[in-house]
């Protein structure tokens, strides 16, 4: 059977959309805010905060689930839980986030199609596929939703008294493959990928295991949160430990630095990570900096050996950099530990 190309365009067939949408569009942007009862300027703003392309007055490309979805919104923010000004930044970080998933989802499916030998695509059904697995995903993804909630919601419980749950005293953490930008001036995408992948599944593994969370992977480098330093540590210390383990792993740094945090929607500010991403910029490969103030909690600890650094921060003249090192013993035995996983 002769082989036809698959073209991504080709890929947005009627049946598909109907599969994901739920429905035929068949709505104008007037005709949504009238059957949702909800403002004209309220349907735009949604619109464009989730981070869809604008649509003209006369575009019919609205479904029913459409018009569910802003009689909803509205309805929320009426109800006085969040304000007007929340609601347009939880909405925008919604889009983003959901939007950085749908694709990695439709890659993963195209990756799959390009690779079918002897791929027909007249003769596959993609609607009927993705009717089908439609609703196993959703249940999928709210059941993770919902466990991050429970984990989240535990964690706003145990904040000390006195402490907004937006800003609190945390540990935050850069690590980064040292070499990267020469990798991809000199390696193929295939072997890029392989080796970004390999990272973000070693730095997923270790901070889960040690109770801290990924805030966000860019590119080469993690940012995560861990709320005590023991569990900082030992994140940093694993993830040197297990690259070097890992063939053709680059070697890793890494910025560690302990105070307020601000949170707001699922990312990070403040001095503490603005510290953080300073001392990871001059750490040098397979080390682990630490600012003064997580170096006070660690100081008297046997575990660990500090050595004090003369280091340029950009933009923090005065800030002192730390060294950390396991005592050999220690880190013997946790190499150990490492190979026995």
């Amino acid at each position: 059977m002769e082989q036809v190309p698959v073209e991504r365009g080709e890929l947005g067939a009627p049946g598909i959309e109907e599969a994901l949408l739920g429905g035929e569009r068949k709505y104008t942007r007037q005709q949504v805010a009238e059957l949702a009862g909800v403002p004209l300027e309220r349907v735009h703003r949604l619109w464009r905060a989730l981070g869809f392309a604008a649509a003209g007055d006369d575009d019919v490309i609205f479904t029913d689930a459409d018009v569910e979805a802003a009689k909803l919104g509205y309805d929320f923010v009426g109800s006085g839980l969040i304000d007007q000004e929340l609601d347009a930044a939880m909405t925008r970080a919604l889009g983003h986030f959901l939007s950085r998933l749908a694709e990695w989802q439709v890659q993963v499916v195209w990756d799959w199609l390009v690779k079918q030998e002897g791929m027909n695509v007249d003769e596959f059904d993609i609607a009927r596929v993705v009717e089908a697995t439609m609703p196993t995903m959703q249940s999928l993804q709210n059941y993770v939703w919902r466990r991050h909630l429970v984990a989240f919601a535990g964690r706003a419980m145990t904040i000390e008294a006195g402490v907004e749950a937006e800003e609190r005293t945390q540990i935050i953490g850069f690590v980064d493959m040292v070499g990267y930008t020469r990798l991809t001036r000199q390696t193929d995408e295939h072997t890029l990928i392989n080796l970004l992948e390999r990272f973000e599944g070693l730095a997923a593994d270790t901070i889960s295991g040690h109770r801290g969370r990924i805030v966000k992977m860019i590119g080469d480098e993690v940012l995560f949160v861990a709320d005590t330093p023991s569990e900082a540590l030992a994140i940093a210390f694993e993830l040197g430990d297990r690259a070097r383990q890992d063939d053709g792993m680059p070697e890793l740094r890494t910025g560690l630095a302990m105070g307020r945090v601000l949170h707001r929607l699922g990312d990070v500010f403040g001095e503490t990570v603005n510290i953080a991403a300073r001392l990871t910029s001059i750490a040098r490969p397979d080390t682990i900096l630490i600012d003064t103030n997580l170096a006070e909690r660690v100081r008297g600890d046997r575990a660990y050996e500090l050595r004090s650094l003369r280091a340029s921060v950009r933009g923090y003249n005065r800030l002192r950099a730390y060294a950390l090192r396991r005592r050999e013993s220690d880190r013997h035995r946790e190499r150990s530990s490492s190979r026995d996983r």
